[in-house]
Formats: structure tokens, sequence, C-alpha cells
């Protein structure tokens, strides 16, 4: 049985047919459809998502909006404020934010960076935790004073391609090298390794060879393969029997922070951060 220590991956869980409530299933399809590529969504581009009939999906959507979880005008729907009462419970009890957020806070004031840490989720990176500040130019080009805004348009939550950041190729370095080609097979053959910036790597071999590396270095850089500007830095986070559960990131530009630099001065404090966490997570 699965305990607060070992909990079980999703999808991972076994569950015999007669216990499985295939509407419900359903209907968390059709909720998970609207993405930040896809915000509203009407009946047929929702069955295209979701996998299901048309007249299925119409009816999930009509559910979900009479619960409170979507709005719509009538022939669009859109995520309603509710849907944020699932992350807000998560991020509130979860182990993981809580144990993170204090080291966060305590990289992003010694260091004046953004830092994150993020889960593998599928073909994503849920952002789980976040320093608490940022810092805005005090216009020498220093970074002095703390403001409240996330840098880059990130937030808690956010999903991003697993291929184009540090942490998805942290996370996927810790997967078996068998379980990275069968990923990176089933994202060629539907053609979802989306190319974000001029310098995103979307060739499979490439990718896969910039995993073996990560996986030996036990870090990787991204430079601009997200999203232009943003240099980035990733190392994992593992659990006491070694277990990568998440990885930690900075995030900083390129004109501040070139990579040599960042590897200098901040890999150091990350590989020093994770150590101090794992008996924590």
């Amino acid at each position: 049985m699965a305990t607060s220590r070992t909990p079980v991956k999703p999808g991972a869980f076994p569950i015999a047919k007669p216990d499985l409530i295939e509407g419900m299933a359903k209907g968390m399809a059709v909720l998970e459809s609207f993405d930040t590529q896809r915000q509203r969504l009407n009946a047929t581009l929702a069955a295209e998502r979701a996998g299901i009939t048309r007249a299925a999906a119409r009816r999930h959507l009509l559910t979900l909006t009479h619960l409170g979880y979507l709005e719509t005008d009538g022939s669009y729907f859109w995520l309603a404020a509710k849907v944020l009462r699932f992350s807000g419970s998560y991020l509130a009890t979860a182990r993981l934010p809580r144990a993170v957020q204090p080291t966060l806070n305590r990289l992003a004031a010694q260091t004046q960076e953004s830092f994150s840490v993020a889960v593998l989720d599928g073909d994503e990176i849920v952002i789980i935790g976040r320093s608490g500040f940022e810092w805005k130019s005090s216009g020498d080009g220093s970074k002095t004073t703390p403001a409240r805004v996330l840098a880059y348009g990130l937030h808690l939550g956010a999903r991003l391609p697993a291929h184009a950041t540090s942490t998805g190729r942290v996370l996927l370095a810790a997967k078996t090298k068998a379980d990275v080609n069968a990923w990176l097979k089933a994202k060629t053959e539907t053609g979802n390794l989306a190319r974000l910036t001029l310098h995103t790597t979307t060739e499979p071999r490439k990718l896969r060879a910039l995993v073996d590396q990560v996986r030996i270095d036990d870090y990787c850089v991204a430079s601009e393969e997200h999203e232009l500007g943003v240099h980035a830095l990733a190392v994992p986070l593992r659990d006491m029997q070694g277990r990568t559960v998440a990885a930690l990131n900075v995030v900083s530009s390129p004109h501040r922070l070139r990579g040599e630099v960042m590897l200098k001065e901040l890999l150091p404090l990350l590989l020093d951060a994770a150590r101090e966490l794992r008996s924590q997570l």
C-alpha cells in the first residue's frame, strides 16, 4: 500500500475495471483539454482533445459549467476560477511545495535571481514552487528592489514542454534510457516536439544525446530554448532513496548571466540546496 513517503504516480495505481468510473474519467479528460494553447473550446474541439464523441463532450461541458468549473457564452467554454480549488488545496497541503518554499526564498534573497521547483507530468513539467519575490532593476543594471512580479510569465501551476526546458530534461534524465526512447518515439510520432524558438532542440537524436549528457553531468543548462532571452540551469531533487522527485532551477537573462557564470556561481548553490532538501523529500 502506498504511504505518504511513497506516493503512487498518476496512472500507476492498479484498479479493477468495475471500480473505474468511466464517466468521471471522461469528465476529467474534458477538463484537462483546456490549456494555454486552447483556452476556449466548443464541443467539437473538446471531443477531439479528450478522445470522446461530440455528444459526450457536450454533456460533460454542460455539467462542468453547471457545477461552476467552466463558464460559457453558449457556444464556447472556458475555465472558471473554481478550478483553482484543486491547485490551492494541493499547494497548501502537499509535502513537496511546503518543503522547498523556504529554500527557494533563501536562494532568491541570496542571489537576487528567480528559482523554482517543477515535477514531470506526462509531456510537460509543472511548477509547484516559486521563489517568493522577484527583483526589478534599480536603473543602473543591478537588481536591488524586491518586486512581487513573476518573471517571464511563469507562475505556480504553469505547465511547460519538457523537451525545451532545463527542468524537463533533468526529469527525463531520471528515466531509464528505454523509457526515454519510448517517450521520444511517441512524441515524434504525434509531432509534439514543438519548436518554440530558433534555439529549441527538436531533432530526436540530438535531444536524446542532451538527455544522456544530463544523466552524466547531473545538471542541465537550457539557453533560450523555451523563451528568447532566458538562460535556465536545473539540478535534480532526490529523496533519501535516491529517487528523483523534482527538479530545482534558476532562470536569468543571458545578458546578465552567461552560461559559464551560471555554472561557476549558481550551480554550487543549487547542488548544496538539493543536498539539504534530500532528507525532507
